[in-house]
């Protein structure tokens, strides 16, 4: 069992040693004349498969397994084996300056030869070679590693009943190796050559899936799958007939690809099939599937469009075709004759030429390692080319007439080309002036135009075009309403005949415009007539005998607010009186702003039907308030705001940092700046609150600081400095020579003493804060102070062991040892102490050894050693 498992794993790992490498293949053949049987055809056939270069021996078919199939039944015949006859490595080595960096480009081409024999027959005969599989990340094949690949070509036999068995088929170009760029114009010559003198049409096509993934059989199918193949999986928006983008295309004459290289690097699968005619009958097609490598590199380049086309201005806008930011310089010649100045030194220029003609404008760009290129393109200037065209029909049933409507300042108007935009058909274009086109059914159409001159202009306009079922009518109106003893003008737009019904109180009844007098509400049908279409429309005719206008009677409104007046009546216009105030005076819902009570009238009419009414606005001032009492507070001080009003009620806010919230002056206490609103309204008739505000500004606290307390000496001068302010007051005075610096010296001559000293800052706004000091006097010499013991229990009480300084202006070093010389604790910091732990573990009860170091005010050094007890 364990040999059955190792000899499947190492048959996978055999084929994935040599899957994975192809780039693609074809298949070409050369009559040899007449077989040795009767009635037969010798061939010889060569199978060129394409290797990735770094393909190892192992990865090399010795054999390839040609299966032959009847080229219109598709029926299998038999299969050749074929052998490895010759190797070919095509790279590129010599690469223009212009390219950077440059890429390695490199096919490894194996060839299998042999000799065949064929009967000669109607159908002719496929060819095909089956394999897996291609090499890793094709950009465009989905999940490429796993997908094989598929050669053929036809041999034809009869076509119309004559004998093609001495064909030949077309033979590729060994030109694989050309660079392709990223995001760059490049051009890949795709082209064959014909023995037999056949007309060749070049066109991209589906890359074919071959052999599967697996064990050896399944990579190369021997014998190979009947015809037809089925397309590889692309990605994304890529196809067969797009397999590098939109941009990229294949010259169906020469067989040159052209176009901009796709922005994403990587390998990409490009099929081409080459169909064979003779005579003007296709007899063959020859299929070639490699490959192309989208390298990382740029091309520094000059490149145009062959031909600029400017119709509608003298201004023309130029850019390189190549974008590659290797490009150090431009020089733009626009080719005006006789001149020197028609030039640019920037990317991108714009040109306004003094007159029409054709020039010829030509690009110098020079890049980096030598790289200096050109390129020349025609630009015709013939301004004034607008194409237009008008469209006249009624609807499907008759033809519609297109006529060309195009200007031109320069040249004729040369050709047309119409489409008709019928998508039931692809018969709905034309090529003369002004056709006509009759359409199958109703729709919604766009028909364009292109349209040229003798120039060289050529522009392009599009219409939308209802193609209506009937011939359309348009009413300026379909309901209206009039009073009984009036008479009333219709209308209706359209082309053609009209007729109204009913008959009945109507004058003109065969015109778009008759004039109607019901007495009753009367509905009128309007029929339009054109070239044998018709379509019908309607307007009800409402009739009243009188009208009534309706307003409220009073209305209040508060001062400098508008109310839009909504009369109810089936009135048609209206006069209001007086203008004072209202946004007109003769629509139906004017909007009304008095300054002052005022009563509106207001006539509503329907033809010679009126009705009258009335109605008073009474004004009613806002309430006033006024709010005082803007200011600067220290923090923690209070304010008293104050505010006056007309109003009946009031109401502050915020008022969590108020006292008296029900009084017009509050006092207050804000912790921040703060913006306190008093709202009132009024019972008199407005409503709406009016408001105002009073901005409390509070100052940041006063960060007083006196300074760390200290110990001296008698007769040692200190110098207290304090902080946090730009005034400073002292108190006591004893032994300052200042009670208003920041900086006053203490000097004291007697000893024993410990004097606490009080200073207030004040800050440039009169805000202060207090801070206290203590200066403990000593009456020895400038001394060091260790105390004897302590107690580091954290009761808060001779926890830490720290020295005490007098008269001392550096500790130099304290440090503490246990009784075998290591050392417990060290610092150079006046304040900091031992806390009896040593790398955080409480040391043990007993005798300690310290050693301590200063510099005294006077500059001698003191030092001191001794003992300290640790009781816990």
């Amino acid at each position: 069992m364990k040999k059955l498992i190792l000899l499947i794993l190492f048959s996978g790992i055999a084929t994935s040693l040599l899957a994975d490498h192809l780039k693609g293949g074809w298949i070409q053949y050369e009559y040899l004349g007449p077989g040795i049987s009767s009635n037969t055809s010798r061939y010889q056939v060569t199978v060129n498969q394409y290797l990735s270069c770094a393909s190892q021996q192992r990865q090399i078919d010795q054999v390839v397994y040609l299966g032959v199939f009847d080229a219109v039944t598709d029926a299998y015949q038999y299969t050749l084996n074929i052998r490895h006859t010759d190797s070919i490595i095509a790279q590129k080595v010599w690469f223009s300056p212009c390219i950077s960096p440059v890429p390695d480009i490199c096919y490894r081409i194996d060839k299998y030869t042999t000799t065949i024999e064929l009967a000669n027959n109607d159908n002719g005969y496929t060819l095909a070679v089956q394999r897996c599989c291609r090499i890793q990340g094709i950009v465009n094949v989905f999940n490429s590693s796993n997908v094989g690949v598929t050669y053929t070509n036809t041999i034809p036999g009869k076509v119309n009943s004559l004998p093609f068995y001495d064909n030949n088929s077309p033979v590729f170009a060994q030109k694989d190796t050309a660079v392709v760029c990223y995001n760059s114009p490049f051009t890949f010559d795709f082209s064959a050559t014909d023995k037999d003198g056949d007309s060749l049409v070049y066109s991209f096509t589906d890359g074919i899936i071959g052999g599967s993934a697996g064990n050896n059989g399944g990579a190369q199918p021997n014998p190979p799958s009947n015809p037809p193949y089925a397309s590889v999986p692309y990605n994304g928006s890529y196809s067969g007939t797009t397999p590098l983008g939109n941009d990229v295309t294949i010259d169906k004459f020469s067989g040159i690809i052209s176009g901009r290289a796709p922005s994403q690097t990587g390998d990409y699968a490009v099929a081409v099939v080459v169909m064979e005619y003779r005579k003007g009958v296709l007899i063959g097609q020859t299929r070639k599937e490699i490959h192309i490598t989208v390298a990382n590199c740029s091309l520094s380049a000059a490149l145009l469009d062959p031909e600029y086309i400017s119709c509608n201005s003298f201004t023309n806008s130029f850019f390189n075709e190549s974008t590659n930011s290797n490009i150090t310089s431009y020089l733009w010649d626009f080719g005006v004759p006789n001149i020197t100045t028609d030039t640019s030194h920037q990317a991108n220029p714009t040109y306004t030429y003094a007159d029409t003609g054709v020039y010829t404008i030509k690009l110098t760009v020079v890049a980096g390692a030598g790289c200096t290129d050109s390129a020349s393109a025609k630009v015709r200037v013939f301004p004034g080319f607008v194409p237009d065209f008008n469209v006249n029909g009624s609807c499907y049933l008759n033809s519609f007439l297109f006529t060309d409507a195009t200007q031109t300042t320069y040249g004729v108007v040369d050709s047309w080309s119409w489409n008709f935009g019928d998508n039931t058909t692809q018969a709905d274009t034309s090529h003369i002036r002004n056709p006509s086109y009759l359409y199958p059914a109703p729709a919604n159409v766009n028909v364009q135009l292109i349209v040229t001159n003798s120039k060289g202009c050529k522009d392009t306009t599009t219409k939308a075009v209802v193609i209506s079922a009937r011939p359309p009518i348009t009413l300026p109106f379909k309901d209206t309403l009039i009073c009984s003893v009036d008479t009333l003008p219709l209308i209706a737009y359209g082309t053609g005949t009209f007729q109204w019904t009913p008959n009945y109180n109507i004058i003109n009844a065969n015109t778009n415009n008759p004039l109607v007098y019901p007495k009753d509400t009367t509905t009128y049908i309007v029929t339009l007539t054109d070239r044998g279409c018709t379509n019908t429309d309607s307007i009800k005719v409402n009739v009243l005998d009188f009208i009534t206008v309706q307003l409220p009677v009073d209305t209040t409104i508060c001062q400098t607010d508008s109310i839009t007046l909504r009369p109810v009546s089936h009135g048609l216009q209206y006069t209001w009186t007086p203008a004072t105030g209202l946004s007109s005076t003769t629509i139906k819902y004017p909007k009304a702003a008095p300054l002052n009570n005022i009563t509106y009238f207001v006539e509503a009419r329907l033809g010679k039907c009126t009705a009258n009414t009335s109605t008073n606005i009474i004004v009613v001032p806002y309430p006033t308030v006024v709010a005082t009492g803007d200011t600067t507070l220290c923090f923690a001080d209070l304010a008293t705001i104050h505010a006056t009003t007309t109003a009946a009620h009031f109401q502050w806010s915020p008022t969590k940092s108020m006292l008296n919230t029900n009084t017009l002056n509050p006092i207050v206490g804000p912790q921040a700046t703060t913006t306190y609103y008093i709202s009132v309204t009024d019972t008199l008739g407005c409503p709406k609150p009016v408001k105002d505000s009073v901005l409390i500004t509070v100052l940041p606290p006063v960060k007083a600081f006196a300074g760390n307390d200290t110990n001296v000496v008698v007769g040692q001068p200190v110098q207290l400095h304090a902080t946090g302010g730009v005034n400073y007051v002292w108190s006591p005075s004893t032994a300052l020579n200042s009670t208003n610096s920041a900086d006053p010296v203490f000097i004291y001559y007697t000893g024993g003493d410990t004097i606490t000293y009080t200073v207030r800052v004040y800050t440039a706004e009169g805000c202060y804060a207090d801070d206290q000091v203590t200066v403990r006097v000593f009456t020895t010499q400038p001394e060091i102070f260790v105390p004897s013991g302590f107690t580091p229990n954290a009761d808060g009480l001779n926890d830490i062991i720290k020295p005490i300084l007098a008269g001392m202006k550096q500790l130099k070093f304290f440090r503490i040892y246990n009784r075998w010389g290591r050392q417990m604790f060290y610092t150079t910091e006046e304040g900091k102490g031992w806390d009896g732990r040593y790398d955080g573990e409480p040391q043990a009860s007993g005798t300690y050894v310290y050693t301590a170091q200063a510099v005294d005010y006077t500059g001698r050094t003191v030092e001191r050693k001794g003992t300290i007890v640790l009781i816990r």
